[in-house]
């Protein structure tokens, strides 16, 4: 499959938001990934559906939400109608996440599931024939601009082991750390979905970066 980025908006300077969207969508930007936190789930608050319907009067790249969150099916709905076109709830965050997902389903949008980095693969497998990508988060969630954890890379080559046995259509997204530096090595890994925030939205020239990051994966 081809190998997709998603620039994470959370590291974008929202005074000049369209302008950085712009130049991270003629970078070639794939998707552009929103980080939802309600101060619950993790100890930090960002933004709701507002945000999408402000995006898709911004760009048509295709949205996708990082919902790290506690009630994710309260809010599903409202993204889905913000436009959002894939949806990560986290498998920690509800004790019947099947139904959270198939609720993603129902309503039309793509459903993804979120693993922390102390979760282990197999708790996905029953979800395996609901999504379309399984998010592995490579820090601790709830905060960008984190240190990469090393253990992530074995982490991913187990899930894509376990995928090509189960389901090889479903996506492996990575995110936290992701940069220039170990991009390659985790599409080696069997990652094919990239979340970046802070590579992107903190380098100087937004469009270099992304392609940069997106020839790396050539």
């Amino acid at each position: 499959m081809k190998p997709l980025l998603a620039p994470s908006i959370l590291s974008a300077n929202f005074a000049h938001l369209e302008d950085d969207i712009k130049a991270a969508e003629k970078g070639g930007a794939d998707y552009f990934h929103l980080d939802i936190m309600d101060s619950h789930f993790v100890p930090n608050i960002s933004f709701g559906p507002w945000v999408a319907k402000t995006m898709k009067g911004i760009t048509d790249v295709p949205l996708d939400a990082h919902l790290m969150i506690t009630k994710p099916r309260e809010y599903i709905p409202r993204f889905v109608d913000a436009g959002v076109d894939l949806i990560y709830p986290h498998i920690e965050a509800s004790y019947d996440v099947y139904r959270t997902v198939q609720l993603i389903t129902d309503l039309g949008a793509r459903a993804g599931i979120t693993l922390n980095p102390g979760t282990p693969i197999e708790r996905v497998e029953p979800l395996i024939d609901l999504v379309d990508s399984v998010l592995l988060m490579s820090v601790c969630p709830g905060f960008g601009g984190q240190e990469f954890i090393a253990s992530t890379m074995k982490k991913i080559s187990s899930l894509r082991k376990l995928l090509e046995e189960l389901k090889p259509s479903v996506r492996i997204a990575v995110d936290g750390g992701v940069n220039r530096k170990n991009i390659k090595e985790l599409y080696k890994a069997g990652a094919d979905f990239f979340i970046a925030g802070s590579a992107v939205f903190r380098a100087d020239d937004i469009e270099g970066e992304v392609r940069a990051l997106k020839a790396a994966l050539k």
